[in-house]
């Protein structure tokens, strides 16, 4: 996909924007598996490339929108406390930190923050839960914030107007292509991370001029101003 990619150097840089489920933590997979099995139980019948294509890195409503367009049905209150709950569940028992996400993140030297399409309660759980929440001191921007989800710029605008650093000073780390799509509109560097269970390591970006990681020892490579040694 053509889309403008900032010019900015190693040197410009001076927040570095996570998204959280598949990028801070190995989640997709986890929440892939969970919805998929609560849809099928409702005689909604979809796959894990429908998932890819429809929900990866958008919010529970955006993911609730499509399902009524697709297959006429009304997701409750109640199924939405109910996914929640059952993730919540399966996130206590085998969440985990993206490999290697630790070690990057001691060595990182700007400052840092998430942008995430998580529901608050989510990602304050998710955060904890890999042992993650210090980390970031509570730098968090949720979906819950703006009127619109990714794809749209609006969060990732936030997340930087919360940090006082300008778009043109920031680079997202992001796993779909709706998070890309939103952080190149918000004139933002990017960089696409692979290296979660769902996708597939080294998956090139559909977008021109997006690097793509594997592996988060792949990142100071690109960006070695921004990392002690």
């Amino acid at each position: 996909m053509e889309q403008k990619k900032p010019t900015v150097t190693n040197a410009d840089i001076e927040l570095v924007i996570f998204d959280c489920d598949g990028v801070l933590i190995d989640s997709e997979i986890l929440c892939k598996r969970v919805l998929i099995s609560m849809l099928h139980d409702l005689g909604v019948k979809i796959d894990g490339d429908y998932f890819d294509r429809h929900f990866l890195g958008k919010s529970y409503d955006s993911a609730k929108a499509q399902i009524a367009e697709d297959f006429n049905i009304s997701l409750s209150v109640a199924f939405k406390d109910d996914y929640l709950t059952a993730l919540l569940a399966v996130f206590a028992e085998e969440l985990m930190p993206t490999s290697g996400l630790e070690a990057i993140l001691q060595r990182l030297t700007v400052s840092k923050c998430i942008a995430t399409s998580s529901h608050p309660e989510r990602v304050t759980f998710s955060l904890k839960t890999a042992a993650l929440d210090s980390i970031f001191n509570g730098h968090v921007t949720t979906s819950a914030e703006v009127s619109r989800g990714k794809p749209a710029p609006d969060i990732f605008l936030l997340a930087a107007e919360k940090m006082g650093i300008s778009p043109e000073k920031c680079l997202v780390i992001e796993d779909s292509d709706a998070g890309i799509e939103g952080a190149l509109s918000a004139g933002m560097s990017v960089v696409k991370y692979t290296g979660a269970s769902h996708l597939e390591k080294g998956q090139p970006s559909m977008f021109v001029g997006v690097p793509v990681i594997a592996h988060w020892k792949e990142l100071p490579e690109l960006y070695p101003r921004l990392f002690n040694v």
